[in-house]
């Protein structure tokens, strides 16, 4: 020990032991380690993060103002609750507190009069696609707010919702990254974010035009269904016909007969034509439309 300076030498000091730190939680999806700028998961392991349906139930609840319903089920929590519209307004408004600087997905919008089943149905659908864009988001799938909204089945979710958020900053000030943030940007940041802003743009309006294209291909579609049912149902019709013949065509009654049998055949092979071309359309819309339509939402949180 040296007395002057109070202090072991080097070689005396004795060196710490760390063990390896265990995520209690195994099963949790695991935060990137080197750069935090980089994403290091693959599109297969956060598609495999959660899968979240959102039905619409039938029966408009409220006493005085009817309001709609959905039933939300997750297959990572295993849970299946009753949401109101509003519900996954305060779950948005909740990550846009806690994550003001990251890509949160808009909401569809409201529209309480007038709205009709068209309407209901889309809204549905764009539901359906902010809650698993947000329950397969890295850092949103494991906040609490999201946990709870999917979850939690008791009454009053919203205050739930709100109580979670009390006094919990925004990502950045809980962030042992923030006070070197600036470290992790490139000089050249702004030419990068400018050019980023134009290409997202560009990408933007050319999935634009491919999902309005892709609407359309499913429409015409099922309007080609319903003209196939439509003429199958003549032929069915004009092949049972029981108007009796007149005298003079008497003679070519065994014709007339064969030729209503036939078209009474043709009518059941346009039934399935148009049952096929249904199938078509709405395969067409599921698949493709829906899928665009994810994109898109993807596309706008950047904005």
């Amino acid at each position: 020990m040296n007395e002057r300076g109070l202090t072991w030498p080097q070689s005396d000091l004795p060196t710490p032991q760390v063990s390896e730190r265990r995520d209690p939680h195994p099963s949790r999806m695991q935060m990137p380690q080197g750069n935090p700028l980089l994403l290091s998961y693959t599109l297969q392991e956060l598609l495999a993060r959660d899968t979240v349906q959102v039905e619409l139930i039938p029966e408009k609840k409220g006493l005085f103002l009817k309001h709609v319903e959905y039933e939300v089920s997750s297959q990572r929590f295993k849970s299946s609750v009753y949401r109101r519209y509003n519900d996954f307004v305060v779950l948005h408004d909740m990550l846009l507190q806690k994550f003001p600087y990251r890509m949160v997905p808009a909401l569809p919008p409201k529209r309480v009069l007038g709205a009709d089943r068209e309407f209901i149905e889309a809204r549905r659908r764009a539901l359906r696609r902010f809650i698993n864009l947000v329950a397969r988001h890295p850092p949103f799938s494991e906040d609490v707010a999201l946990r709870l909204f999917l979850s939690f089945s008791g009454p009053d979710v919203q205050n739930k919702l709100k109580e979670s958020a009390q006094c919990v900053g925004d990502e950045f000030m809980n962030c042992k990254l923030a006070p070197r943030a600036k470290d992790f940007l490139p000089a050249d940041i702004q030419t990068q974010l400018a050019v980023s802003r134009e290409l997202i743009r560009n990408i933007c309006n050319s999935f634009h035009r491919l999902r309005d294209r892709a609407e359309r291909i499913a429409s015409r579609a099922v309007d080609n269904a319903a003209d196939l049912l439509v003429f199958g149902k003549e032929l069915s019709a004009l092949g049972s016909d029981t108007t009796p013949l007149p005298s003079w065509a008497s003679l070519n009654s065994s014709t007339w007969g064969s030729l209503k049998q036939a078209l009474r055949g043709l009518s059941v092979e346009f039934a399935l034509l148009a049952d096929k071309a249904a199938q078509q359309g709405k395969q067409e819309e599921n698949d493709v439309v829906e899928k665009l339509n994810l994109f898109l939402d993807l596309l706008q949180s950047y904005k």
